[in-house]
């Protein structure tokens, strides 16, 4: 572990004390009123309930060496808008862990501080990772988890992985559903990018730096026309395998009580279908018979320094010296199993977890979930009309509609 305790414990010593490094009674009279306007040794982090559990004994660890106090409060809902308006109050932590796409957000409402990492920390961890918390040339936090999603499939059911989506709806099984991916009354563009950029289908285009470029929207273009004319032939008045009545809440339950052969899914999925027993095998998510790859979007798990924190250089001190040991990336990842992105951590727990490696194999084709903060305007528009056309509702007006909503909404 490369922890810099002593340096830092005196660095944080002589700035509560000020002029207590000097010696004397009149220095020590000094210092005693200047720690008392002095911010206290605390490092506040914010997590949810998981992640939070993991993190306590570290905390208490890192406190230990160096002398400081550390809370871990776990934030259980609206964790990004809770963080924004916490650190425009004042009020809120020192480290906040969240996901990587909230970082245009953040940094547009001055919310985060870049993370200084040096080149041997940087090079320990999964290059795309590393990119996908990247933002305008700057490193704005440590990524501890991958993720992405995969064609989760029950070997009972379905023995062979399908190397189309038209094999797969094709498949005879026993199952009473085709496919379980989570669609509801109100859509969802980050399970349905697989098969919409399978089809020709984007979302922003990108710069020459291959950066995502908010001025190019496909959303309501022909790509995204065409890719939704396919995906209405897999909703309710085509095969049936995409369905609105297969939501957030039922799709993975649904999988598990065997009323599914195919479960479109991530990492959080597996600890579910373990305990429900199913013989399991994890591919790629199956594109278009002749069309592109399909390409789930990858999710980094992150932590973060506020810009806004009291003790900012402590808090530096435990993401960049702490959250790069694989101690605590392996903490993380028996919390809530993903693939970690420090590749120590990886090659640890990668032996006794082979659905590790499958994740990373069918998400190699996978690019970063737009860390832009136009983002935030996509995923209300396009989910609803997802589930308009799986509905039933013309595509070509349906995705017009949605790219006009958008294109408002970011102007």
């Amino acid at each position: 572990m490369r922890i810099r305790t002593a340096g830092v414990a005196a660095a944080l010593t002589c700035a509560f004390l000020v002029a207590g490094c000097g010696g004397g009674d009149k220095d020590a009279t000094t210092a005693a009123k200047a720690s008392e306007a002095a911010p206290s040794g605390e490092l506040v982090i914010w997590a949810d309930d998981k992640r939070s559990a993991a993190l306590k004994p570290f905390a208490d660890k890192f406190g230990a060496e160096n002398g400081v106090t550390v809370k871990v409060q776990a934030i259980s809902k609206d964790q990004q808008t809770t963080f924004v308006t916490a650190s425009q109050q004042g009020s809120g932590p020192d480290v906040m862990v969240g996901a990587h796409d909230w970082i245009g957000n953040l940094v547009q409402n001055g919310a985060i501080d870049p993370v200084q990492l040096s080149a041997e920390q940087s090079g320990g961890l999964a290059p795309n990772a590393l990119k996908a918390v990247t933002f305008n040339g700057q490193t704005y936090g440590v990524p501890y988890a991958l993720e992405n999603l995969a064609l989760i499939r029950n070997t009972a059911l379905a023995p062979k992985a399908p190397a189309t989506i038209e094999e797969l709806v094709a498949a005879k099984t026993k199952a009473s559903e085709k496919l379980c991916v989570q669609v509801g009354q109100n859509g969802d563009a980050y399970h349905l990018y697989p098969l919409y950029s399978s089809a020709g289908g984007y979302l922003f285009g990108t710069t020459v730096s291959g950066d995502y470029d908010p001025k190019d929207l496909g959303v309501g273009k022909p790509e995204s026309v065409a890719a939704f004319k396919k995906i209405a032939t897999l909703g309710e008045k085509g095969s049936g395998a995409l369905k609105r009545s297969i939501t957030p809440e039922n799709s993975i339950a649904t999988f598990t009580a065997k009323k599914c052969a195919y479960l479109i899914s991530g990492p959080w999925a597996i600890t579910d279908v373990k305990k429900a027993g199913i013989a399991h095998d994890i591919s790629a998510v199956p594109g278009f018979a002749g069309g592109k790859p399909a390409q789930p979007f990858l999710g980094v798990q992150t932590f973060y320094v506020a810009s806004k924190g009291k003790n900012k250089a402590l808090a530096q001190e435990f993401v960049t010296n702490y959250v790069t040991t694989p101690e605590l990336a392996v903490a993380l990842y028996q919390a809530e199993p993903r693939p970690p992105a420090l590749t120590a951590a990886f090659d640890q727990v990668k032996g006794g977890d082979p659905d590790l490696q499958k994740f990373i194999d069918a998400g190699k084709n996978g690019i970063p979930l737009p860390a832009i903060p136009e983002m935030a305007a996509i995923w209300d528009p396009f989910g609803k009309a997802e589930a308009a056309v799986i509905g039933g509702a013309d595509p070509a007006r349906t995705i017009e509609s949605a790219g006009k909503t958008i294109s408002a909404a970011i102007k």
